[in-house]
């Protein structure tokens, strides 16, 4: 029997997806009023800030219910095609997103932020990619999953 402790999902860590409910519902609410992004998303429907916490739960290890009830990831990279979206608006859709998490104050773990920005960077550089002129539709795409990384779970204060 080890005494090792399990280590929890970056979906468990961040606390399910009320957490992450809450943070895209609060991110998106800030979106609607952005000047570079608002005008990206002024038609989103309502249901779209659910969407994309399933999305992210899903990525970040939690149940898979964007892939069994809204399509998958490549669903997900059809939401993205012929957007055009540029740098600048992925970089004010991250800071925007990183902005929020803080001022919620979710987990602040250091190996956590990293795992998070990973992904939110890879996965929004990938969204501009798949939003520029001439990219076609996508065939089936393995849904993204994301854990830890290097390391090997969060950090703890005083462990070596």
């Amino acid at each position: 029997m080890s005494n090792t402790p399990k280590v929890p999902s970056l979906y468990e860590w961040i606390g399910g997806i009320e957490a992450l409910e809450k943070l895209i519902g609060e991110f998106y609410g800030r979106v609607r009023l952005d000047e570079i992004i608002g005008p990206v998303f002024s038609k989103m429907g309502a249901d779209h800030p659910q969407h994309v916490a399933a999305f992210i739960g899903e990525v970040l290890g939690g149940p898979p219910v964007y892939s069994s009830n809204l399509g998958g990831h490549s669903e997900m990279i059809r939401h993205h095609l012929n957007r055009h979206l540029t740098e600048q608006q992925r970089r004010r859709w991250l800071s925007l997103l990183l902005d929020t998490y803080t001022d919620l104050g979710l987990p602040s773990d250091p190996e956590f932020a990293s795992a998070l920005v990973g992904y939110l960077e890879w996965g929004s550089r990938l969204a501009v990619l798949n939003s520029q002129a001439g990219v076609s539709e996508p065939s089936a795409s393995p849904m993204p999953k994301w854990g830890w990384g290097e390391v090997k779970g969060p950090y703890i204060t005083g462990g070596d």
